[in-house]
Formats: structure tokens, C-alpha cells, sequence
């Protein structure tokens, strides 16, 4: 079992597609320095965590096939300028998250290189070999596609070589094997080096339900009970956070291993009542959710989102309506669990399949001549100054989407029962009109009441009863609204977050 880290669990998270958030250097390629010279930005914001992707050498654009897992990303810069920017993100109290792939790895990697030289290499046994005949007799050759991998043939041929390897993801990334005790060693070292020596402050762990194949997967818990004591060796304060893209019972297992695990049924279940105007009892199924990740592990972390570097754009999930793209924003930011921001939701950034063009350039400003940071390595078709507000208007403009997410950033923060992070607070609230979505965070001293207005038409809302000493009003992007309320009016694609003394209601919520 993990430790309690509610002590120090940063509460609002960045992911930051390297690639496309800053260029220092003007080569139009994102890189460690340009991260650094928005860290001042990032923690106004109110981050307080940075997920990177892969910063690792890699022959592809967006670096998930390693090559040297010592090393950083030439493009990208040094391992001097990554421990700078360690020193820069702590002094302004942000954790810096590393994605580590130890799933596959580049067929460049020298592990693969040398490993199908011959079947006799000692670095065989560190990929998948099989011939046709064994892979036909356990009935692999192909498998159903899934979220996360397209690939419906993953055996891919090696040349003059009686012997296929299993690659899930593309031919260019082999899986790696965990059945070699020589692997596990070399996966010791990577964690020591970057944890110990480094001083990074932990992991988000990239494919981490694919680390055993199918007809292995019994195996993959245990992988990761392996895992978390080498973290635990290195530094047990190190933060892990798994990509497990499936069903919520196959997800809860992993919090037996790994601090938290992004949750990607609430990011489509976000996605769908905001496409649709309607709640489809989302807060009871979170509560669910909760209890079996508990029965796991009692201090599980939530990790939520709208969206990240593989999914489309929230912003174009909405059709880039301005007040829809305010709204998801509003839920996530008062909902239970650590939420992680994909780098430019905050200014409503769009983008849609295929991959490259939900990871465009930050807009940072109207034109890329003004702001030597905007990076330039991909045209971008939706992310564009005729498409997008670009931050350097929004930041002037109060009422922009970049305000609202700080401002409830700063509101969570604020509010203790808004950034309860471990055991969440969370109750349905029924106000008899599918098109809201209503709840309450109960806390001891200060709990609150949300209320978000799904739908494009203003909603008559009613208190209950029990809930009528919550009047004051704490958020609302409801211009009409100031003040206390007790009943009323909510503005199309609104939100409101009330509260009240906490011991009356505390009373009354027991007596329920």
C-alpha cells in the first residue's frame, strides 16, 4: 500500500506538451528553457504540479519511443537546463512530473538494437519474440483495437529472422518484457537516476495497463507492486500517476500501487453532458467510483481532466462556444480530485484528430512575431488567432475564459472543501431538472453548495429546504447574481457556489 500523501499533494496540476508550449531559442521547437521562462505565468496561474511529456531522445515528434533514458531530448535542451528548471519550478512551490514510458521503448533504443541482432543476444529477453506458429497457437495474432492503441496486427517482423516482436502501439516501439530480472535492473537505475540523483518529483506512468500483454496480464499488478518499491527505495515522497485508459473495475486495482491514476470515465462522462445539456447522474456514479478505489486503497487520488495530449480538445468537443468551454471548466474545477489542465484550455484552445493537431503551438499571442516563444513546428489548423482569443488579449479582458480559470483555480484553493483531495467530499443535490447539475462539498468548517446550468436556457433554481442557510454566494459567472441567493435565476451555461455556517448545517445533514 502507498503512504497517505495528503500533506503535500499539489492541488491543481499542467500538462505541458513540451514541443508546443515555449521555444527559447527560435527554432520553433518547445523546449525546456521556454518552460522556464512561464513559470511565473504557471504559478500565477495557481499550478502547483507540471506533468511533462517525454523529454527523453526519441526519432519521433512527439517522443514517446525512447532511445536513452539518461538523457535529454536534444531539441529540448540539457540535463543542466532540466535541473534549472527543477530549481526554478521549486522556488515557486511547482513539483515537476516526468512521463516515464516503460512500456516500449524506440527500436532505436540499444536494448532493441542489439536484441534482434540473434536470438542468442542477452538483450533478447528484454522485448516479445515469438515465431508465427507460437503466436498462432495462443491465438494472439491480432487483437480488438482499443481507445489506445489502433493496432489490430502487433507482431511486427524482424529481418532474416525466424522470430517476430510484439509491438502494441507501432512497429517502432517494442514492448519490453518484464520477465527478465536483467530488465528490472535497468528499470532500478532509470528510477534512482532521475529521483535520487536528479530530484524529480515523480512520475506520470505512460500505458501502464499494456506493461504485461493480453495473455500476460495477470502479471501486471505485480508489476506494479514492483514498482512502487523501487519508488519507495528511491524516495517515498516521489508522486506516481498511472494512465490506466480503461473501465473504472479494471482501473481501482491499480490503486493499490500508484498514488493516483487519471480518470478517463469522468473525462468522457464531462464530455457528454456537456455535448448533451444533462446530467446522467454523474454525481452518484463518481461516489460509486470512490468506493471501490478506497476499497483498494483508502488515500486513492482522483487525477481528473477534460481532456489530454491523445483526446480531442474540450474546446472542440464544445464547438468552440465560449460559455460551454467556461462550463466544463467550472465543473472540473469543483469536483473532487487532483484536476489536471492540458496546456491551453485555459485560453480555449481547439484541436481535433489526427494526434499532432490536438497538440498545436500555445497561442500566446496574435501573432507569432510579437512573442518570440510561440513555437512553429506544426501549421495549425485549429488553434489559431482567427479561431482562438490568444492570452495576451485574455489576460487584459476580465471576462475572458483565462480569467475564469483563474479565478476558480485560486477559488479552489482557497476553499477547503473545494480541494479535498483525499477521502472526496461528495453529495448529489436533486433539484428536479436533469439540465443542472447540482451538489454539495461537505466540510467541517465551510462546506459549499455548486450548481451548474448544463443548458443554453436560464433555470428557475429552488434550495431545498435543508439546504436553504447556504446563501452566500462565493462564485457565480452570472452577472445578475451578487451577493446572497436563495432561489432564483441562473443565467444559461452558469455556475454558482454558495456556502453557509458549517455547524447548522453540518446538524442538518445528520438528522437526514
Amino acid at each position: 500500500m502507498i503512504a497517505d500523501r495528503s500533506k503535500f499533494i499539489p492541488r491543481v496540476c499542467y500538462e505541458i506538451f513540451v514541443r508546443s508550449f515555449c521555444d527559447s531559442n527560435g527554432d520553433g521547437i518547445g523546449d525546456l528553457k521556454g518552460i522556464i521562462s512561464k513559470l511565473d505565468y504557471l504559478a500565477d496561474l495557481g499550478i502547483e504540479a507540471i506533468w511533462l511529456t517525454p523529454i527523453h531522445p526519441s526519432p519521433s515528434y512527439h517522443k514517446y519511443d525512447v532511445v536513452d533514458y539518461f538523457a535529454i531530448e536534444p531539441e529540448y535542451g540539457t540535463i543542466y537546463d532540466f535541473r534549472r528548471l527543477l530549481y526554478e519550478a521549486h522556488k515557486r512551490k511547482i513539483e515537476i512530473y516526468l512521463d516515464l514510458i516503460v512500456n516500449h521503448t524506440s527500436t532505436l533504443h540499444p536494448w532493441f538494437t542489439e536484441a534482434r541482432k540473434s536470438p542468442d543476444n542477452r538483450f533478447r529477453q528484454f522485448y516479445w519474440w515469438m515465431t508465427p506458429p507460437q503466436i498462432d497457437a495462443l491465438g494472439i495474432s491480432r487483437r480488438e483495437t482499443s481507445d489506445d492503441s489502433q493496432v489490430v496486427y502487433p507482431w511486427h517482423e524482424n529481418a532474416e529472422d525466424q522470430q517476430k516482436y510484439y509491438g502494441l502501439f507501432y512497429k517502432g516501439m517494442p514492448d519490453l518484457n518484464y520477465h527478465s530480472p536483467a530488465l528490472r535492473t535497468e528499470l532500478e537505475k532509470i528510477i534512482d537516476f532521475w529521483l535520487v540523483e536528479i530530484g524529480v518529483d515523480g512520475f506520470r506512468l505512460d500505458a501502464a495497463r499494456h506493461i504485461y500483454p493480453e495473455w500476460e496480464k495477470q502479471h501486471s499488478l505485480e508489476f506494479w507492486d514492483f514498482f512502487a518499491g523501487l519508488i519507495r527505495k528511491s524516495n517515498p515522497n516521489a508522486f506516481t500517476v498511472g494512465e490506466v485508459w480503461a473501465e473504472t473495475e479494471e482501473v481501482a486495482p491499480y490503486f493499490k500501487h500508484l498514488d493516483a491514476t487519471f480518470h478517463f470515465d469522468l473525462s468522457f462522462a464531462l464530455q457528454r453532458i456537456l455535448v448533451q445539456e444533462q446530467d446522467e447522474e454523474l454525481i452518484e456514479k463518481l461516489n460509486a467510483c470512490y468506493a471501490l478505489f478506497a476499497e483498494y486503497n483508502p488515500h486513492f487520488i482522483d487525477a481528473t481532466m477534460l481532456t489530454n495530449h491523445d483526446q480531442e480538445r474540450i474546446g472542440s468537443v464544445v464547438v468552440n462556444h465560449p460559455d460551454k468551454i467556461k462550463l466544463s471548466a467550472s465543473i472540473l474545477l469543483t469536483l473532487p480530485g487532483q484536476p489536471y489542465i492540458y496546456y491551453g484550455e485555459e485560453i480555449g484552445m481547439l484541436g481535433s484528430k489526427p494526434d499532432p493537431h490536438i497538440r498545436e503551438p500555445f497561442l500566446w499571442t496574435e501573432s507569432p512575431e510579437d512573442e518570440p516563444g510561440t513555437t512553429g513546428w506544426i501549421n495549425a489548423k485549429f488553434t489559431t488567432s482567427e479561431t482562438v482569443v490568444p492570452l495576451s488579449r485574455q489576460a487584459a479582458d476580465p471576462q475572458s475564459i483565462y480569467h475564469h480559470y483563474r479565478t476558480l483555480i485560486r477559488l479552489r484553493k482557497a476553499e477547503p472543501a473545494l480541494c479535498q483531495i483525499i477521502n472526496p467530499n461528495l453529495s448529489p443535490v436533486d433539484l428536479s431538472d436533469e439540465q443542472l447539475l447540482a451538489f454539495l462539498r461537505p466540510h467541517p468548517t465551510r462546506p459549499v453548495l455548486v450548481i451548474h446550468n448544463l443548458s443554453g436556457t436560464t433555470k428557475s433554481i429552488r434550495i431545498p429546504n435543508i439546504l436553504l442557510d447556504m446563501h452566500e454566494v462565493i462564485f457565480t459567472n452570472d452577472p445578475k447574481i451578487a451577493g446572497d441567493f436563495t432561489g432564483g435565476l441562473l443565467a444559461p451555461y452558469a455556475s454558482l457556489i454558495l456556502t453557509a455556517a458549517a455547524v447548522t448545517f453540518k446538524s442538518e445533514l445528520t438528522e437526514q
